[in-house]
């Protein structure tokens, strides 16, 4: 069995899919910045999983973790960069601060771990990174505009890696979850509350679309079904380069938003998320 490695296994799809791999029979590396929360995981797996604390901001902390692991381990077989979070709020009024820190862990943690871990995999000729994307890197939603360029970027980047490591026979998957019931939700509509107080200059369009995210939440698929994604893409011998989940709920509305002119897919948004028709005063 390979091991496996997985950032941002403290909570939600990361840990779901951490616990899943360890009742296969992966050795499985659970990381995190919340070492509590990776000690739940040892409990519950009955110590079959190793944990580690790891910062993906930090070359420094990356490169401990990595040090620390090959005490314990000769190889990292599988690569699955899951941490992340979420940044909402008008592209307008989001600090050159508060977006550089979402790029950080979003974007150039992956980064930083696939650096310190592709070495090792390209010697050998075998290996396999996971990135964990979103639908909202292939469809930008109004307001969510920080985590969208993130995940879009995630998608860039993945997509180049793939075709660059084939050669070593190093496989890129990509994830891309839709809404998954892990807490995002409201991490999400707080940032977009902070941006909606009366009298603000997109109070009314972040009502609505606040109030779309309230209806989709609740409807939002369980952690385990992105799980068995990532699992099956860690244990298939010919993993699809993307995998939508959940795929029915999720495909079409990509599809849609891809291949229709940019004005339809504008208006299908629009509706969606119900701006269409709002106008400021």
């Amino acid at each position: 069995m390979p091991t496996v490695l997985i950032t941002g296994a403290s909570a939600g799809i990361g840990r779901e899919t951490a616990v899943r791999l360890a009742e296969r029979g992966h050795h499985v590396i659970a990381t995190a910045r919340n070492v509590q929360a990776l000690e739940q995981i040892k409990r519950t797996t009955k110590g079959r999983v190793d944990t580690l604390a790891i910062d993906v901001t930090s070359q420094d902390s990356v490169d401990a973790a990595s040090k620390e692991i090959a005490t314990f381990t000769s190889q990292v077989d599988v690569l699955i960069n899951n941490a992340a979070y979420a940044l909402t709020g008008p592209l307008e009024s989001v600090s050159d601060a508060d977006l550089k820190a979402q790029f950080e862990t979003n974007v150039f943690g992956p980064m930083r771990m696939i650096r310190t871990f592709l070495p090792q995999m390209r010697q050998r000729k075998s290996g396999r990174i996971i990135n964990i994307s979103s639908v909202v890197g292939r469809l930008a939603l109004p307001f969510f505009g920080p985590y969208n360029a993130t995940k879009h970027a995630l998608e860039a980047m993945s997509d180049a890696l793939r075709n660059e490591l084939r050669p070593f026979g190093i496989r890129v998957v990509i994830i891309e979850p839709g809404a998954i019931s892990t807490g995002f939700g409201e991490i999400e509509r707080k940032g977009l509350e902070q941006h909606g107080e009366p009298g603000a200059p997109y109070a009314e369009q972040i009502a609505k679309v606040i109030a779309f995210q309230k209806d989709l939440h609740p409807n939002a698929a369980k952690p385990e079904v992105a799980a068995r994604a990532i699992v099956h893409a860690v244990e298939t011998e010919k993993p699809r380069a993307r995998y939508v989940v959940p795929f029915l709920r999720n495909r079409a509305l990509i599809a849609l938003a891809e291949f229709l002119p940019t004005e339809a897919s504008d208006a299908l948004i629009q509706n969606m998320t119900g701006l269409r028709g709002t106008r400021t005063s």
